[in-house]
């Protein structure tokens, strides 16, 4: 399985930035997607991830700082995944990874339990 995320940049607060994760090499029909952020001196923070099980629905779960501005989508002709980054603010500011965890249905927040990791893609939010 590898992942390869891409669409960071640089935005102003306020502004929406959309991140891509690509994945190849796995078809399982039950695994979850976790998008992370990690600063300096930190560890990495999961801000959304989605559950896929049976190929018909998926949920997504975000953590309260994200809430409400963060959404997660698919498009599984492209295999990819997608982090939707809304009324961004300087503290979003961090380095972004995708990262899958395998058969495996449910939510998990910590970034050591899962299995795969994408490089990270940077995004700095200006005040």
């Amino acid at each position: 399985v590898q992942l390869q995320a891409s669409g960071g940049g640089w935005v102003q607060a306020g502004g929406s930035l959309r991140l891509a994760c690509v994945y190849s090499g796995y078809t399982s029909s039950q695994y979850v997607m976790g998008w992370f952020r990690q600063v300096p001196g930190k560890e990495r923070e999961f801000v959304g991830g989605f559950r896929w099980r049976g190929g018909v629905a998926y949920y997504a779960d975000f953590p309260a700082s994200v809430k409400g501005r963060f959404t997660i989508s698919r498009d599984d002709t492209k295999n990819t995944v997608y982090l939707h980054m809304n009324n961004l603010k300087p503290e979003d500011t961090a380095v972004y990874y995708c990262a899958a965890k395998l058969n495996f249905y449910g939510v998990e927040l910590s970034a050591a339990k899962y299995d795969v990791w994408g490089q990270g893609t940077q995004v700095t939010v200006s005040s």
